[in-house]
């Protein structure tokens, strides 16, 4: 069943998207499936924790070799109780961190919430849409798709163009010599294409079959 999404007018789009993604949470279990297996929702919770909160872990998310510390700590954290561990994800970043001014937490973590939202909801692996979003929360998925897209698109061989109903196409990346793809589908469901979701994207390919089954292929994402 589709739900649909219409965050207050007051709160804005990054903090809406968190309140919903803990609401989620809270519905659907610390060990419900996600599409970052084989984490399931306790430890994606603790992933944006440790986002967050643990400026000194950080790293780790990025870069290999501090991998298994903050995997460790990270275990640590889901392993706790799970409604602290939602709430914590709910009350935002720290105070000091410049993300607690809405400007900046929607320019920094509406991609991100908007995102893992999805993988929880969608943690079953089945294609295609499980909510609306509000057409305030579709415009700023909109902007932030544009803003990424040439970065999250880069290793694609071939040319990406992305469309949606109703707003002007994006040229994610273009490549020498290569054929282009078009790719339609709403803003919400690009962005997942976009990191990599594009098995649960409900999207349409046109182009060349080598084309598409080539940007199919491609490891995709920031």
């Amino acid at each position: 069943m589709m739900v649909s999404m219409s965050p207050e007018a007051d709160v804005h789009v990054a903090r809406a998207e968190r309140l919903a993604l803990c609401d989620t949470f809270l519905a659907v279990g610390p060990d419900a499936p996600t599409l970052c297996s084989p984490w399931r929702t306790r430890d994606l919770a603790a992933h944006l924790v440790v986002r967050e909160r643990r400026p000194d872990l950080a790293p780790g998310i990025f870069v290999p070799f501090l991998a298994a510390r903050t995997e460790r700590e990270q275990s640590r954290i889901a392993a706790g109780s799970w409604p602290e561990l939602v709430e914590t994800v709910r009350s935002g970043p720290p105070s000091w961190l410049p993300m607690r001014f809405s400007a900046v937490d929607d320019l920094v973590n509406t991609v991100e919430m908007v995102v893992h939202h999805e993988d929880v909801l969608r943690g079953d692996g089945a294609v295609g849409p499980r909510r609306e979003l509000d057409e305030r929360s579709g415009k700023a998925v909109w902007a932030a798709l544009k803003r990424v897209a040439p970065l999250a698109f880069r290793k694609a061989p071939v040319g990406v163009r992305l469309v949606a109903p109703g707003r002007s196409a994006v040229e994610a990346t273009t490549k020498a010599g290569a054929g282009v793809v078009t790719v339609t589908g709403e803003p919400l469901e690009l962005l997942l294409l976009a990191y990599g979701r594009h098995q649960v994207a409900a999207v349409e390919y046109a182009g060349s079959d080598a084309d598409i089954a080539a940007l199919k292929g491609a490891s995709l994402g920031i």
